[in-house]
């Protein structure tokens, strides 16, 4: 998947802030960055937008008769910086995609296939005109590179205020197809993940260190290329759908927090395996051995790789990009329902939004 190296540079506009525009000035300055060619390869491809950015809302096609939606916000200094410990600074290209990638990543989730995007950017009158350009195209690159085909930017708000802050509302279909929830997990399913988990939380630890960005090695790099541009493997979503998936989510908190929450859902335990566990900890080697880290927290409670965490009924193979990880069991009468790693309780925190 092609994806442009985070610690690549890009042409800036000197002196330039958004101050120094108008809002229709500026907004000239986005819209054609957010033109995303439709793609070829029949109807289910074809975009959904009727009528795109101009007008007071935009209008979306929903040929299913039901409509997938999420929301997620990104905040400066909550959910990303500007300026990171190890040197790197953030582009609006990184926040971009981001702000693509976790989105998708949401509808995907459900087993859907994503058709637009509105976008809400708030910024400090600062803020340079090419950081806003740089972010508008981060964000279509990341919803073209992704695979998220026929999805389009429908439209947004620009605002003024204290902080830089993103929030994205994405509109997905289910092509006639039925959701897939967490609430599915039985007994005996296999439980398995597609994409990856700890790399972004490695990276993050990167980007904390206080290890120079330009003394990184391409390995890490590339684990801190995970937590600035997330690479949610859209494919899987409605493979695991076709496949018969009994439930389905998002790992953006952690695999051990959205475990539980699924857990919890399907009133069940999961119980992971701890050699399958120990392999997704190998690509983290690159960072946990130059910061003297375990990298096994970053695996259970790393979640912003937006991997999928899906269980399957017994007997069935598979799809591609899955791999098994563990199984469905029935709580024990004196247990409550969570994970579990070789029959024992995990005990990784994860992500919460207010206690981090």
């Amino acid at each position: 998947m092609p994806v442009t190296s985070v610690s690549e540079t890009r042409p800036a506009e000197p002196g330039l802030t958004v101050a120094g525009l108008s809002e229709s000035q500026l907004l000239e300055r986005i819209f054609p960055r957010l033109i995303i060619p439709e793609p070829a390869g029949g109807p289910e491809a074809g975009t959904s937008l009727l009528l795109g950015p101009g007008d007071d809302a935009a209008i979306v096609a929903a040929p299913d008769g039901r409509t997938v939606l999420s929301i997620d916000t990104q905040v400066a200094d909550q959910d990303f910086r500007l300026q990171w410990n190890n040197g790197y600074r953030t582009s609006g290209y990184d926040v971009g995609w981001k702000a693509a990638a976790q989105n998708l990543s949401d509808i995907n989730a459900m087993g859907a296939r994503s058709t637009s995007l509105v976008v809400s950017l708030t910024m400090p009158p600062e803020t340079p005109v090419s950081w806003v350009e740089d972010f508008a195209d981060g964000l279509t690159a990341g919803i073209r590179e992704l695979g998220a085909r026929g999805c389009t930017v429908a439209g947004g708000d620009l605002g003024r205020g204290r902080e830089l802050a993103v929030s994205v509302a994405v509109v997905g279909t289910l092509d006639g197809k039925e959701p897939v929830l967490r609430s599915g997990a039985r007994p005996g399913d296999t439980v398995a993940l597609a994409g990856t988990v700890g790399r972004a939380a490695a990276g993050l630890a990167l980007l904390e260190s206080e290890i120079s960005v330009a003394e990184l090695t391409a390995a890490q790099r590339a684990l801190m290329d995970t937590q600035c541009r997330p690479l949610p493997p859209l494919a899987a979503g409605p493979a695991a759908r076709d496949a018969g998936a009994s439930a389905m989510m998002d790992i953006s908190d952690g695999l051990v927090r959205d475990g539980n929450r699924m857990a919890a859902a399907s009133h069940a335990v999961l119980n992971l395996d701890a050699a399958a566990l120990k392999e997704l900890a190998v690509p983290l080697l690159p960072a946990s051995e130059l910061l003297g880290a375990d990298p096994m927290p970053w695996v259970l409670g790393g979640g912003e790789d937006h991997g999928l965490l899906a269980t399957f009924p017994a007997g069935v193979q598979l799809p591609a990009g899955f791999t098994a990880i563990g199984s469905v069991e029935t709580p024990a009468p004196t247990e409550s329902t969570g994970v579990k790693i070789a029959g024992r309780p995990a005990d990784a925190v994860g992500w919460d939004h207010f206690a981090n």
